[in-house]
């Protein structure tokens, strides 16, 4: 299913994987640590980020809008507790 942040969440993760071409090239090319750290750090926040909207948006579209259709409640709980896991 796709959801209108998924467009968003590719952006995040094309810049991410940008910064993680441009670490590596860093590396190879014998770049100071603090600037490949600082690299690095950008890949990380990219990733997080587009992960954090990602599955804030399944919890907004999928879960919150599952709740007013008839389903088990308990399945609604485990799948929040599956995906909270990596938030």
């Amino acid at each position: 299913m796709k959801h209108e942040t998924h467009g968003d969440v590719v952006k995040r993760l094309k810049r991410a994987s940008g910064h993680l071409q441009k670490t590596i090239s860093m590396i190879e090319d014998g770049r100071s640590c603090v600037d490949v750290a600082q690299q690095l750090h950008a890949v990380s926040k990219a990733i997080e980020q587009a992960k954090r909207v990602f599955i804030h948006d399944h919890i907004d579209h999928c879960l919150e809008g599952s709740a007013n259709e008839p389903r088990d409640q308990a399945a609604l709980v485990a799948e929040f507790r599956e995906i909270s896991k990596y938030l």
